[in-house]
């Protein structure tokens, strides 16, 4: 008596499968070596989409830093916000302001007073990465007493001035 698997009639013929058949042409071996690291200038590492010369990436890198130092000394009540007016976007001014007043009202202070802080923010490090010539995103390490936070900014080059047009702290 034939077994209900000798009824089968196959509609396909099995045909050998490839071992790469359908997939991508990846080396899965692991690298020991580590990633080579693109050099921008004299030595400096750099992540950037475009080459940039390296007095410019100082440059940024030396305004961003005040940048980031104003920006938290705001959000933390030091400074008023107008400090920042002309060198960010009305929506990243809009926030610092915010930002600062919601400090403010939960601190019991009136924000931009010059207050003294018993734990100051300091920049620690700012990166840099340029995307064209006229804009960068620059992501920066602020230490709080013993913790540490980030922030990332966009700037842009606009009528010859940096101009920060995104500001998020993390």
């Amino acid at each position: 008596m034939p077994t209900s698997h000798e009824k089968v009639v196959p509609i396909r013929v099995p045909v050998p499968v490839g071992s790469v058949q359908g997939t991508l042409a990846l080396d899965l071996q692991p690298r020991h070596d580590p990633p080579a690291l693109r050099v921008a200038g004299h030595g400096a590492p750099a992540a950037d989409v475009l080459p940039i010369d390296l007095r410019v990436r100082r440059q940024l890198e030396q305004w961003s830093w005040r940048y980031a130092q104003a920006a938290v000394e705001i959000v933390g009540g030091d400074r008023p916000v107008s400090q920042l007016l002309r060198w960010s976007s009305r929506p990243v001014y809009e926030d610092l302001a915010r930002r600062a007043l919601l400090v403010a009202q939960a601190g019991g202070h009136e924000p931009g007073a010059g207050r003294v802080q018993p734990v100051r923010p300091m920049v620690q490090s700012v990166r840099c990465c340029f995307l064209a010539r006229e804009a960068a995103e620059v992501s920066v390490r602020v230490r709080y007493g013993q913790r540490s936070r980030a922030l990332a900014a966009r700037f842009e080059l606009r009528t010859g001035r940096w101009l920060c047009t995104a500001l998020d702290f993390a």
